[in-house]
């Protein structure tokens, strides 16, 4: 399958996308490619993602519309740099030059994008793969830098000292978009005992031994305390604390909420006594000074509405330097942003001797576990599970950290972007409540990153002071340096003067280059601008499609949309689809750890062992893919590929037997529409209608609905009805025979537009029939070079004929309910097959079936396939109380009330042997006499127009 395949691809992807660019007439229709990552091989996901692409592609194609596809492929960013540097096994990433890492990551991307394309181009994904974008190129890189610059000059990027989530496992800030959520992390939550000075503990009345009882998750934090916030307007109890200790009773007092103090109770020593001393409102608390313990100095009680008195004490440890809300908190109330862990995740010798180059996440809270109960703090400590955030990429754990980090003000700027997106076609629509919730539930993006590999924030910083150099002709000169000297290198490469506008050159100022580069979801984010120059609509959005997985509700559709809107002020889309994950044929998500992922090309190639790895080639998988609902995740596996597999040799029958039965056939034999039979027309109806709901399906990206009505149409309207009644007519009928031409005609139609209906998702097949069709149509004017050169919808308004229908769906059903009668005469042994039998069908004939079945009377042999068929009136019905057999024995009998034209009515049929003999040309029973041909027969074969 794999290798006939590969006969058909070129002319069906290379050759096909240059010609339709030239030659189709239609408007501009452009997918806009998100680039994957290139970091490794192609999984199942990734055949799924650009195949469904190809889809929507191929089916425009045939539209008459240019399409205009360059796959990308995005070549920055971290899972590149970690890729790259596996090979220095044994070698200290820190003693590297930036320059041989990026060398490294680039030699890395390039080799997979040179993998990853030749795979795609094996998939029959149609594009331009000769000029297709890198995110790693210097020209894209100067375009990114150049929108960098618009949103700058906007008002939109600023440089902050604040908490960010960290990752100290990639060493790098992350965005919102990069973290996901573990449900089962362990952590140990402690309630801590903060000492109160004397003169405090004064003020409420309190001995020395008084203490603020906070509670938090996060106790590696607490070196960095700065302050406790209370609700101004919650209740707190100072309690005395009374335990039984060796020489007698020990006191202290504490303060906590009043609604907490039964949890906190529940914490104490068996024996211990809990007396509430007075009560405070919160307010009256402002002001009041502790000792922060770990970092040895007095800090403040202050006033804060997020405090909730839900768990914990009602008291809250703040740390500026590791939160957002206690960041917003500290800058409200004028406290410092400290933060005593480095790049790696460990305390700084700022946090203490005992704790200097501890992970915070592991040994390092151990640590401050042991220091809080040898001074005698630790109240309580417990573990619990809980989600919390992890890097998305290692899937390790993550904190948060203030650092200095370049961010995009998203505050001003989402509720336009938002609206810009209200009327874009977004598939399925529950995608929008998404999209929304991610564009719209944030107020910052951090755009940097402390990485090597990727394209540097245009700033230089002032050498003493740190300051940052940043203006619209500072940024300008920066990108014109990169241009020049061919790409991001350059920033590793030059000194840090060559990046320095004149204008600052007389300053009397010393200048350093950053080391900060730009988030990827920036880099692909801007790649809508390496269409500007493409597309022929500069004004309105440039793509008219995005598809990619619904994880990039959070990722390339939210950042593609901020920068569009940041700097066009529009949507990058006019629709934007998105699809599920692939799962095995058990529903499991497939994970390497599990060991149920699929590589694409073992089902299309097949294994070693080809009896249990079949090769399917490439269409089995296309024919999956088109026939499932992508929106949801997607199930591959062994049996599923085999009943796609029969499915497929359905199809190939069902269009052999119109290729054999096109044999011969020319432009002269065609059938004017008003001289065909009635079934004919009745078949170009169905035709007509099933053509246009496929045509639905595919506009609203619902391939699955065209598959699903494809199947139908083959099984039950082709092969179960049409096919089956024709063959009697296109077997022994002489060719020049006007019925037989006339079934030929509808052939042709039904060939050509189920061809292209199954083109777009399986084409090396319809690639193939279409070769093998070239005789007949030539002859009708299609000769070029590919099936995609034909016109989607080939079928004609006049065919939609609802008056033939009504009547040819009341005929199916009498079929139906015939069927039933030889089915019994069948089963009594009176005859073998239908062609044995003949029918006699009772109906009132004033009624409109009885009208029905009596102007196509002439027809109902060959609907029933039998011998014979004789219409009568219900009232010549001479056996009307039988129900099985009739008066004769070998009479079978089956009524049922037929619902057609609005009402029902009673039909009956009786089915028996025929009197007459077999014909052994046809093999209908018409002969008189045994071994002798029918009348038809006889004239067909003594006047030489035999076709058997």
């Amino acid at each position: 399958m794999s290798r006939r395949e590969k006969q058909f691809r070129e002319r069906c992807t290379d050759l096909l996308y240059e010609w339709q660019l030239k030659n189709n007439k239609g408007a501009q229709f452009v997918l806009h490619d998100g680039p994957p990552y290139a970091n490794g091989d192609l999984h199942i996901g990734h055949f799924m993602n650009k195949v469904l692409k190809d889809i929507i592609n191929r089916y425009q194609v045939l539209q008459g519309k240019r399409v205009l596809y360059i796959p990308g492929f995005d070549g920055h960013g971290l899972p590149i740099e970690q890729k790259a540097l596996e090979s220095l096994r044994g070698r200290d990433r820190d003693s590297l030059d930036p320059m041989e890492i990026r060398k490294l990551a680039r030699d890395f991307a390039l080799n997979a994008v040179g993998k990853q394309t030749k795979s795609f181009r094996e998939y029959a994904v149609m594009g331009d793969w000769t000029n297709r974008y890198l995110t790693l190129d210097p020209a894209y890189e100067v375009s990114q830098l150049e929108i960098f610059r618009e949103m700058f000059l906007r008002g939109y990027i600023y440089r902050q000292n604040k908490p960010v989530f960290w990752s100290p496992s990639s060493r790098t800030a992350l965005a919102e978009s990069e973290v996901e959520h573990n449900e089962k992390h362990v952590s140990t939550s402690v309630y801590v005992r903060f000492p109160l000075t004397r003169e405090s503990a004064e003020l409420l009345g309190a001995g020395e031994n008084t203490y603020a009882l906070i509670w938090t998750t996060t106790p590696w934090t607490l070196p960095a305390n700065s302050a406790i916030a209370v609700h101004p307007d919650i209740e707190y109890a100072l309690l005395r604390v009374t335990q039984e200790k060796t020489g007698g009773e020990a006191s202290y007092e504490m303060l906590v909420a009043k609604t907490r103090i039964e949890k906190i109770q529940g914490m104490l020593e068996p024996g211990a006594d809990v007396d509430i001393i007075r009560c405070f409102a919160g307010k009256d608390l402002k002001g009041l000074v502790y000792n922060s313990i770990i970092r040895n100095q007095t800090c403040k009680i202050l006033l804060a509405d997020h405090v909730t008195e839900d768990s914990g004490t009602g008291l809250v440890h703040s740390a500026p330097g590791h939160g957002k809300e206690d960041y917003e908190f500290g800058l409200a109330n004028g406290l410092s942003v400290y933060s005593p862990v480095d790049d790696y995740g460990r305390f700084t010798s700022a946090a203490g001797r005992e704790l200097s180059g501890k992970e915070v996440l592991g040994d390092g809270t151990d640590v401050v576990l042991k220091i809080l109960t040898n001074l005698g703090a630790m109240f309580y400590r417990e573990k619990f599970v809980h989600s919390y955030p992890y890097d998305w990429r290692t899937k390790q754990p993550i904190i948060q950290r203030a650092t200095p980090q370049w961010f995009a003000n998203i505050s001003e700027l989402k509720n336009s972007a938002w609206d810009s997106v209200k009327d874009v076609n977004i598939v399925p629509e529950s995608g929008r409540r998404r999209l929304q919730a991610f564009v719209t539930g944030r107020s910052e993006w951090c755009i940097s990153r402390q990485r090597v590999w990727g394209v540097p924030i245009p700033v230089l910083y002032e050498s003493e002071s740190g300051e940052p150099l940043i203006s619209n002709d500072s940024i300008d000169h920066i990108i014109e340096v990169i241009r020049k000297n061919g790409g991001s290198d350059a920033w590793w490469t030059l000194p840090a003067e060559s990046f320095l506008h004149p204008k600052y050159q007389e300053d009397g100022k010393t200048y350093i280059k950053g080391s900060d580069t730009m988030d990827v979801w920036f880099d692909s984010g801007s790649s809508w601008k390496h269409l500007e120059d493409k597309v022929e609509d500069r004004i309105g959005s440039y793509a008219d499609v995005y598809l990619e997985g619904s994880d990039q509700h959070r990722g390339w559709f939210q950042s593609s949309l901020l920068t569009s809107n940041a700097v066009r002020g529009v949507s990058p889309y006019k629709a934007l689809v998105t699809h599920g994950f692939t799962l095995d044929e058990h529903g499991r998500k497939m994970s390497k750890s599990i060991g149920n992922t699929l590589v694409p090309s073992m089902v299309i190639d097949g294994g070693k062992d080809k009896k249990k790895e079949p090769a399917y080639g490439v269409d089995l998988l296309r024919l999956l893919i088109g026939s499932t609902d992508y929106m949801q995740d997607v199930s591959f596996g062994p049996a599923i590929f085999a009943g796609f597999a029969e499915t497929i040799r359905k199809i190939r029958g069902t269009m052999r037997f119109m290729l054999g039965n096109l044999d011969g056939f020319t432009k002269a034999l065609a059938v004017d529409y008003e001289d065909m039979r009635s079934v004919d027309k009745y078949m170009l109806h169905e035709l007509y209608h099933f053509k246009q709901k496929s045509t639905v399906s595919f506009e609203k990206y619902e391939f699955y609905r065209a598959m699903q009505s494809l199947n139908q149409f083959t099984n039950v309207t082709l092969s179960a009805f049409y096919f089956d009644i024709s063959k009697d007519c296109l077997y022994a009928n002489s060719p020049s025979d006007m019925s037989r031409r006339s079934v030929q005609t509808v052939l042709f139609h039904i060939f050509v537009n189920y061809t292209t209906t199954l083109a777009p998702i399986t084409p090396h097949l319809a690639e193939e029939v279409w070769e093998f069709f070239r005789q007949v149509r030539v002859d009708f004017g299609h000769d070029g070079f590919s099936l995609f050169q034909e016109p989607w919808d080939q079928t004609s308004k006049m065919w939609n004929n609802q008056k033939i229908a009504d009547e040819w769906n009341t005929l199916r059903m009498v079929r139906s309910l015939a069927n039933k009668a030889i089915e019994a005469t069948r089963q009594g042994k009176s005859i073998g097959s239908s062609l044995e039998a003949e029918l006699d069908i009772y109906v009132p004939l004033e009624t409109r079936t009885g009208q029905t079945l009596a102007k196509y009377k002439d027809d109902l042999r060959q609907l029933c396939i039998t011998s014979d068929a004789r219409i009568h009136d219900v009232s010549e019905d001479n056996d009307k109380d039988a129900h099985s057999t009739g008066s004769d024995v070998n009479v079978y009998i089956r009524e049922e009330n037929i619902p057609s034209f609005g009402t029902e009515t009673a039909v009956r049929v009786k089915c028996k042997r025929s009197s007459l003999h077999k014909c052994p040309r046809c093999w209908n029973f018409h002969a008189t006499e045994a071994d002798s041909l029918c009348t038809r027969c006889d004239k067909t074969i003594n006047n030489g127009t035999s076709n058997i």
